[in-house]
């Protein structure tokens, strides 16, 4: 990244500090074929039986494919996530196992210990709308996240939708536990409509009082 796309990005941070800005998409650089646009996102919280996750500081800066080829596009992702547990059984971090009785803890997308997973679902022409994700979150998708490095890249066609894991945290006993991303890019291929993403973040408690949160970011637009 560039200088002057490093300082355009920070002044656009700044200045999403401002009422105005907090509900405003702004462009980042002059000229229309590069622009980039800033897009400040809500904070959000939730909380159930023994754990309350918030998320602040969430935001997004889109640039368009550099291929120029209308199907392209890149986000860079940004935002810090609290897990507050207040209970929990003192897990031993074991196998990883999906939601098909493999051995684990209450056939969970957990290893043997809570864990704390956050990341985003990314669409091509499909709304993300709550009852619209919602089934993919029980339907055993691999929750666990990998901790990015470097550019991340999908390949979308018109309906289809991806969970994309960025990061995660095993939750071994009562605490507060946090992820921050900063600036992590993903870069969509192959849809030529408009694209939608929307933060996720999930906390899974282990034990005979299983319970698992999720917390929806709102959805935003890539484009």
């Amino acid at each position: 990244m560039s200088d002057n796309r490093l300082r355009g990005i920070r002044g656009a941070r700044i200045a999403g500090v401002g009422a105005a800005a907090a509900v405003a998409v702004g462009l980042l650089s002059t000229g229309a074929a590069n622009a980039d646009t800033f897009v400040p996102l809500p904070d959000g919280q939730k909380s159930s039986s023994g754990v309350t996750i918030t998320r602040t500081g969430e935001h997004a800066v889109i640039s368009p494919s550099l291929a120029a080829n209308g199907a392209g596009r890149t986000a860079w992702l940004s935002g810090n996530v609290v897990a507050d547990v207040t209970a929990t059984p003192e897990g031993e971090v074991g196998p990883w196992n999906g939601a098909a009785n493999n051995p684990g803890s209450n056939n969970s997308s957990t290893h043997g210990a809570s864990r704390l997973s956050t990341g985003y679902i990314v669409g091509c022409q499909v709304s993300l709308a709550d009852n619209a994700v919602s089934a993919g979150i029980s339907g055993g998708i691999d929750l666990t996240g990998a901790k990015a490095g470097g550019s991340i890249g999908l390949n979308l066609g018109p309906g289809e939708v991806t969970f994309l894991g960025l990061d995660g945290k095993d939750i071994l006993k009562p605490g507060r536990y946090s992820v921050e991303y900063q600036d992590i890019p993903v870069e969509i291929q192959g849809c030529a409509g408009y694209a939608q993403a929307r933060a996720y973040t999930v906390v899974e408690i282990i034990g005979d009082h299983y319970s698992k949160t999720t917390l929806y970011g709102q959805p935003f637009s890539l484009g």
